[in-house]
């Protein structure tokens, strides 16, 4: 098969296989005359540049061996492989102290702190300096949810401990907690090529503040306001290069949209949500191929 109709799917030892939802994809490029082949970013036999595009999709263990990974997008990017997203955007965006320059950019985010590895912090100093009676504690290289864990004022001397342990293992992220999350849902909000595809409302399970469906959330398919879809657009142009895809996490809160994350490294897309989203996503990724065999010439 020619090169220009081999397309990737960047899976993991963890996930090997594409998801279900991502079969929709596989689909619709089947359609269109391209061969899809899963993958795994930490299969160390993959000759990555046998394909026009590669896609990050299933990634979903990155976070369990950021070094490992990191070398692996650094390899990518020295060896001119056609990744999606560009290995520059995905570097920028592992550790979510990128919020931070999206804020100084003028982007609305929901507020953080950030905690480097090793630091020192008082959590009750910490949560009462930001004048927060409750508080969200995350990795900063985190994903699903994992190490993620409540806090308040009422409680931060007990969680003294816990806060000590993690932060001596990794930098941490503190922000406040956002009502808005369990009262109405955090949106989430996915473009391919830039351009508005579909939309998500995530709600928790009850008495939980996490949204992912593997912890008991659910996701509702929604058409956001048409003035949160642009404000959610805002990130997509300070990404370190063009995006094939992004979901843009956050909450509306008096008609403004504050972001939580820009998932630009291996969000799950929900396109199972809309009819016409794998179509579009297929779309996507064919223009990348068709790019890659101008470039060939």
């Amino acid at each position: 098969m020619p090169l220009n109709h081999r397309i990737a799917f960047v899976t993991c030892a963890h996930v090997p296989d594409v998801h279900d939802d991502d079969q929709l994809v596989v689909d619709a490029l089947g359609r269109r005359g391209f061969e899809v082949t899963a993958a795994a970013w930490n299969d160390p036999r993959v000759d990555w540049q046998r394909f026009a595009s590669v896609v990050i999709r299933a990634a979903w263990d990155y976070h369990l061996d950021e070094a490992g990974y990191t070398a692996w997008l650094r390899q990518c990017e020295a060896q001119q492989i056609r990744l999606w997203n560009p290995a520059t955007a995905v570097l920028a965006n592992l550790d979510k102290r990128y919020l931070r320059d999206l804020a100084a950019a003028g982007v609305e985010i929901v507020p953080i702190d950030y905690i480097e590895r090793g630091a020192s912090q008082s959590l009750r100093t910490l949560l009462e300096r930001r004048h927060w009676t409750r508080a969200v504690v995350k990795p900063a290289v985190s994903a699903s949810a994992y190490g993620t864990w409540r806090t308040s004022l009422a409680t931060a001397d007990a969680d003294q401990t816990k806060f000590d342990a993690d932060v001596a293992r990794r930098s941490l992220l503190v922000q406040p907690f956002a009502d808005e999350i369990v009262e109405s849902g955090e949106w989430s909000v996915v473009f391919f090529d830039g351009e508005y595809s579909h939309a998500v409302l995530k709600k928790p399970a009850s008495g939980d503040f996490r949204v992912q469906e593997e912890l008991g959330g659910h996701a509702e398919p929604r058409d956001p306001p048409l003035a949160i879809v642009e404000q959610a657009r805002r990130p997509l142009s300070r990404a370190a290069g063009p995006l094939l895809y992004a979901r843009v996490d956050g909450i509306e809160r008096d008609g403004r949209f504050l972001l939580m994350e820009l998932e630009i490294n291996e969000p799950f897309l929900y396109l199972r949500s809309s009819s016409t989203a794998a179509e579009r996503f297929a779309d996507a990724i064919g223009r990348t191929a068709a790019q890659a065999e101008r470039t060939q010439r």
